[in-house]
């Protein structure tokens, strides 16, 4: 479908990443991952002919249709859900409108032998054939079953767009890009302010999806359960595995060991091959000898290891004064949005030292209820706060509140007061912001980037209470794990608003799911508050699901024989070739050590390093073929 070729992207002079390729085809669901800034959604943007490239080419077959989730949307303001929904289907509504037009002269006009009235019936015919075949006639039906998929009740069909949270509109433009009948999807950051049921969702469609897929996501749950394939940019390369996201890190890990044990052993070979040619060179009777061990030096290909960029963010929440026993007490609080009630008579105590999870479908107050805690919003009913409580609070769109014309070390030190002042720089440095990266401007920086800035602007402000609404959107792999390693080890009160379920494991010890403008209390972590919920929510769809793994077993036991009869041939192939690679590492193995022992008559034997040389390229061709055959008996 889509074929890119050494493609290269450069920003001031620097390249972002040089000369990658690779392909994609129907089936393929690739998880694009990297670090923050590692160009991601700048690889994205390129695919969709959003942004130039300095070199390459991108190769697309005729009539591949792309659809893009970006992560930012703009809808038009004033546009029902319905309304934007159409918004998939442009040739049919410009077909509506030249039909409408037709239809009304046709309606006023009176000269009905004349030629253009006579054009105009043709028109007519042509153009309804046409609006029929881009079915015309179903697009409404198909649009509104789409859009209930996604969790939406008719109610909301004719409700503007604007009066839904960021979470909702992201599901109105997901349910666009499954309208246009898509061969690619390419989906940056997808599941950020879904909630989890919709991620559930998503995650089936996209399993059962006949095209290529390209996501782009820091939700590893979300990648394992999804993606076949990984592409990770990592310092201007690219490292391409037809694994998940979990499996990939194991295979890139063996294989990076593997590259250093051959490295190693290179290394040995070459320091031997040196000394001897330093030995040889000044005897006339062995200097053609020196001469044809430099020769094969200067052939002998390097071994070069992969170099992967590990720098993290360093984390610590410390705590400012001991609170009272209670944090908050909150008694009939209720919160209305004009006629939309959010929350209402809602009771909660919070005690020291807790930690909490706010989960539930977006739109259910649970962000409304964090901001009225940190007294961002009035509501009804009682609220207190305990002894001593500090509140820190890192809102969902913490990032948005940064002045993009303020460079990064401007942002801190205007935050700063006299006494940490002097510390904003090393703060700054502990998240990666170093020398001259402190003096970016703000509107530069990568989605991750400002999240890391506004997490470190957070340090600056004493807390012994830590609220964060969704704080591992946008950030990278490696900085929620720093994050999550920071908060297990904050040894206050925290409070969590997430939809992340691998972020949440282990983090806290209560659930609070908001729904139909109440909250229900699970004791437990996010693991028992999903088996419960599965239980009582999703028996409709586990029936499903049942009903059609009955109705295709009998397809399957046609077919048993024959994939038995594979499956054993494979590992057979595969049994051989693992006692080949034994034999072979035997043997090798041997020779290493005949070498230390005894260099000068090991290496004196005829055609000793050619001989070695070949031992080894064996290995290696049984080494990738080993690959081949167990990747084939995965997918068996």
């Amino acid at each position: 479908m889509l074929n890119i070729h050494n493609l290269s992207v450069s920003f001031g002079g620097e390249y972002l990443f040089e000369e990658i390729s690779f392909r994609l085809n129907g089936g393929d669901r690739v998880g694009l991952i990297g670090k923050n800034g590692a160009g991601k959604s700048t690889l994205l943007k390129l695919l969709t002919k959003d942004m130039p490239y300095d070199s390459g080419t991108i190769a697309t077959e005729k009539d591949v249709k792309i659809g893009f989730l970006r992560q930012d949307i703009d809808f038009e303001q004033g546009r029902t859900v319905l309304e934007e929904a159409y918004q998939a289907f442009v040739e049919i509504k410009e077909l509506e409108l030249k039909l409408e037009t037709i239809n009304t002269q046709l309606a006023e006009r009176t000269d009905y032998e004349s030629d253009s009235y006579n054009q105009l019936i043709v028109d007519l015919s042509d153009i309804t054939q046409h609006y029929e075949i881009l079915g015309g006639y179903n697009y409404e039906g198909e649009t509104e079953k789409i859009l209930q998929g996604l969790g939406f009740k008719r109610t909301d069909f004719n409700k503007k767009t604007d009066t839904f949270s960021g979470g909702w509109r992201m599901r109105i433009e997901l349910a666009k890009l499954l309208l246009q009948s898509n061969d690619v999807l390419l989906l940056d950051e997808p599941t950020n302010h879904l909630d989890i049921e919709s991620i559930i969702w998503l995650e089936n469609f996209l399993t059962n999806y006949s095209g290529a897929v390209v996501i782009v996501s820091h939700d590893k749950m979300f990648l394992d359960n999804v993606t076949n394939r990984t592409i990770e940019i990592s310092l201007g390369r690219i490292y391409d595995y037809n694994k998940p996201y979990s499996k990939y890190l194991v295979l890139r890990s063996e294989m990076k060991q593997q590259q250093l044990n051959a490295q190693k052993n290179q290394d040995k070979e070459i320091q031997q091959a040196e000394r001897l040619i330093e030995k040889f060179r000044a005897k006339s009777t062995k200097a053609s000898m020196a001469q044809s061990l430099i020769k094969k030096l200067d052939k002998m290909e390097r071994i070069e290891v992969d170099q992967d960029d590990n720098s993290v963010m360093s984390l610590r929440f410390p705590i400012s004064i001991t609170p009272g026993k209670v944090v908050t007490e909150i008694e009939g609080l209720s919160k209305s949005y004009g006629e939309n009630h959010v929350l209402d008579n809602l009771n909660l105590l919070i005690e020291r030292n807790s930690k909490t999870a706010f989960v539930g479908q977006n739109g259910q107050g649970k962000s409304t209820l964090a901001k009225i805690m940190v007294g961002e919003i009035e509501y009804e009913g009682t609220l207190k706060l305990g002894h001593n409580v500090e509140i820190g609070y890192f809102a969902q769109n913490q990032a948005e509140y940064l002045d993009g014309n303020k460079t990064v070390l401007d942002t801190m030190i205007d935050a700063a007061n006299e006494k940490n002042r002097s510390k904003v720089r090393d703060i700054l440095g502990s998240f990666l912001f170093r020398g001259d990266e402190v003096e970016k401007f703000v509107k530069v920086l990568s989605g991750g980037e400002r999240n890391r800035l506004a997490l470190a602007k957070m340090l600056l402000q004493p807390f012994n209470v830590l609220v964060m609404d969704e704080p591992t959107n946008h950030l990278d792999i490696k900085s929620k794990n720093v994050l999550k390693q920071a908060l297990n080890s904050f040894e206050g009160t925290l409070i969590l608003v997430s939809h992340d379920r691998d972020f949440l494991q282990g983090l806290t010890n209560k659930v609070y799911e908001f729904k139909d403008r109440k909250i229900k209390e699970y004791l437990g972590d996010i693991e028992y508050y999903l088996e419960q919920r599965k239980a009582q929510d999703f028996r409709a769809i586990e029936k499903k699901n049942e009903i059609k793994i009955t109705k295709e077993k009998p397809n399957k036991a046609k077919n048993s024989f024959q994939d038995q009869k594979k499956l054993k041939s494979l590992k057979n192939k595969l049994s051989t070739i693992e006692s080949k690679i034994a034999t072979q590492e035997k043997e090798i193995a041997e020779i290493d050590h005949q070498l230390l022992m005894n260099y000068d008559k090991t290496i004196a034997e005829d055609n000793f390093f050619e001989n070695y040389k070949n031992k080894k390229a064996r290995l290696e061709k049984l080494m990738k073929n080993w690959e081949q055959l167990s990747l084939k008996l995965d997918e068996s």
